[in-house]
């Protein structure tokens, strides 16, 4: 039971991730809330929602809130969260302080629409956190001292790449290719390759049991259904995981451009203390297997997989929670300090 205490949320594009202080992840749920069209009321959130997605008869529809790590439908956000601050606390006087992790690039506009939603939740006052310093801190490394490290956060929405050092973000990139990205391209795989149209909870399955980005002695084989492109019929078709690395090979191209693209903008001596200390990845989607072999053979970097790589921003949110009262409440304008940065330099 929570009277008024201080919550972590970390609000993502796939699933949203609760936390309390003292009191570890308390309820993980995907980012889904299902609502009658007709008369406007709330059927569903979270797994029960996710369960109606591309399964709905017309008058319900089954709503992703948070698009590219931004919310994209206030009002459903606001009641998502609300209804997931009800799951584990009870009846209180005391409204609770939420802090929420946002992506690097998002503008002032959107980190108000996080407040608001916070807010309008329930919330008494709502702090906010960049996503790549909770993971840091999530992932158990030590950012506090004057050496550079390297942080790849690979989230359902958005992949935020980040050089970090005295507890703060020294360069920084937010991409809108992350976990989603490789659904959308099995999508489109199994569509130009084998000419099936197959939905995006299909290509999730797919991308969790085949995924793989880098090659391996292993091709393990799944058999899809999806609906003829030429027939309109039902069809089942058999997929490989080699294949993946054809279906993947635009996504993680970009990704790999990011991590360089932040890679020549850092300062040489953090550079040198990334190539000794190795990037860290972290995230849901940099579990797809060979995601670190790849970034280590394309940038001769050692590249490690931190432990418990989805936790990693709730688990680091959830320490941050004991240092709101040197918190900045509300909007933190990550885009504005950048823009300035950059203009200094």
């Amino acid at each position: 039971m929570i009277f008024g205490k201080e919550i972590g949320v970390d609000l993502g594009s796939s699933s949203t991730i609760v936390t309390a202080r003292g009191r570890g992840v308390l309820l993980r749920e995907p980012t889904v809330a299902a609502v009658d069209k007709n008369s406007g009321k709330l059927l569903g959130v979270g797994v029960e929602a996710q369960k109606m997605l591309g399964r709905t008869p017309g008058n319900i529809v089954a709503i992703r809130p948070v698009r590219g790590g931004a919310v994209s439908d206030f009002e459903m956000t606001e009641r998502l969260l609300r209804e997931l601050l009800k799951k584990i606390s009870s009846f209180s006087l005391l409204k609770p302080s939420l802090l929420i992790a946002v992506p690097g690039g998002v503008s002032e506009i959107e980190e108000r629409a996080v407040v608001e939603a916070g807010l309008q939740a329930g919330a008494r006052r709502v702090f906010l956190i960049e996503g790549t310093v909770a993971a840091a801190h999530g992932a158990g490394l030590d950012i506090s001292q004057p050496a550079g490290r390297m942080v790849v956060d690979v989230g359902g929405g958005t992949t935020d790449i980040a050089v970090l050092s005295l507890d703060g973000v020294v360069e920084s990139r937010s991409m809108k290719t992350a976990g989603e990205s490789f659904d959308e391209a099995i999508v489109r795989y199994a569509k130009r390759k084998h000419q099936v149209l197959i939905g995006e909870r299909t290509a999730e399955d797919i991308k969790l049991n085949l995924g793989c980005v880098y090659h391996s002695e292993r091709d393990d084989v799944m058999e899809v259904r999806g609906r003829d492109m030429l027939t309109g019929l039902p069809r089942m078709f058999t997929i490989h995981s080699e294949e993946m690395l054809e279906a993947f090979e635009e996504v993680t191209e970009d990704l790999l451009e990011g991590i360089r693209s932040v890679l020549e903008a850092t300062p040489p001596e953090l550079a040198a203390d990334i190539a000794v200390n190795g990037i860290t990845l972290c995230g849901g989607g940099s579990m797809l297997w060979g995601l670190d072999k790849l970034i280590e053979a394309n940038t001769g970097i050692r590249t490690h997989l931190a432990d418990d790589p989805d936790s990693c921003v709730a688990y680091g949110i959830e320490k941050a929670l004991s240092w709101l009262g040197d918190m900045q409440e509300g909007p933190i304008n990550l885009m504005r300090r950048k823009q300035m940065r950059y203009g200094r330099e």
